[in-house]
């Protein structure tokens, strides 16, 4: 089943579900144990109702459907939590009610994300193949205006700032110690494809193109239109005090699918940049002043693991 025929049959549940929630919610609410709250219940079935006519009005249904559907799950999965704490006399229906609503939540959200990404990759490219301009306005074009929120990390890497920079602006070099990247694809001197991992397996694509290029100093990029995760930033190449090398200090901006809840969902999945990049710089300073990424594999200190999980997983790939 693709992701087309996924949603479709998403819609075709929500509007089954909702027209039972209209029709008889007493059962619906006898059912999952929250008896009085039948009003409540119907108001959900409307909203069963039209986000899944939404999903079936058109061929190609559209993401925006399927993200409703995650928050209506959202609100169902609060719903429920507040009915447990008020209703202890039979905890074990709603317990089981929270458990299938979060089983179909996180279908919900696997599909909606692959919707995202598969609308925003066929947007990115006109009729002839080509990566469309930038569109006026976008986050990407604001980035020198200091508008927003950023997030910036640094790492000191005992190597020249020349060699640094040459590595890095091989684009196909970062899925060396780029964990979350699978390939960069450069087209020319200044566009690029990327491929990088998403929550739950699946793979997030945009297009996107070099805006500075200060040879030993400074990259900076954004992604075009129609990336299912628009981002901008800057790298910068400072030397470091005392001729101790080189300051590799990040500086990046994006937006989630969905925003809020999109980030919320991708930190539950653990695929935040926030969370990625660290790793990812002490990738790319052992790769450098070593040759090699370190490992913990085969290592005779007794301890196979470290404290952080992710941590070992990313530098054992």
């Amino acid at each position: 089943m693709n992701d087309q025929q996924l949603a479709r049959g998403l819609g075709w549940f929500g509007i089954g579900l909702g027209l039972a929630e209209l029709l008889a919610p007493r059962k619906v609410a006898d059912a999952i144990g929250v008896d009085g709250h039948e009003d409540l219940i119907r108001t959900f079935g409307l909203r069963e109702i039209a986000s899944g006519i939404g999903l079936l009005s058109s061929r190609d249904p559209h993401p925006g459907w399927m993200w409703s559907r995650v928050a209506g799950d959202a609100v169902d999965l609060a719903s429920l939590a507040s009915a447990l704490k008020e209703n202890a006399d039979d905890p074990r229906r709603i317990r089981t009610a929270i458990a299938a609503v979060a089983g179909v939540t996180v279908l919900d959200a696997l599909c909606a994300y692959r919707l995202s990404q598969a609308n925003g990759h066929h947007r990115n490219r006109d009729r002839s193949g080509r990566v469309s301009a930038a569109r006026p306005g976008s986050m990407a074009e604001q980035w020198q205006g200091g508008d927003g929120p950023r997030k910036v990390f640094a790492i000191t890497i005992d190597r020249p700032a020349e060699e640094i920079y040459r590595f890095w602006r091989n684009l196909e070099n970062l899925p060396k110690f780029m964990h979350h990247l699978k390939s960069v694809t450069v087209s020319d001197d200044r566009h690029s494809h990327w491929v990088a991992k998403g929550p739950v397996g699946t793979d997030v694509e945009w297009d996107a193109e070099i805006i500075a290029d200060t040879p030993n100093e400074l990259i900076a990029w954004r992604s075009l239109p129609g990336a299912t995760v628009d981002n901008a930033g800057t790298v910068r190449f400072e030397s470091a005090p005392g001729g101790r090398g080189t300051v590799v200090r990040i500086a990046l901006k994006y937006d989630p699918p969905a925003g809020a809840l999109g980030a919320t969902i991708t930190k539950l999945f653990g695929e935040a940049p926030e969370k990625q990049i660290p790793v990812d710089l002490r990738r790319i300073k052992q790769l450098l002043e070593t040759g090699e990424v370190t490992r913990t594999e085969g290592q005779s200190s007794g301890r196979s693991r470290s404290t952080s999980r992710k941590f070992d997983d990313a530098l054992r790939t």
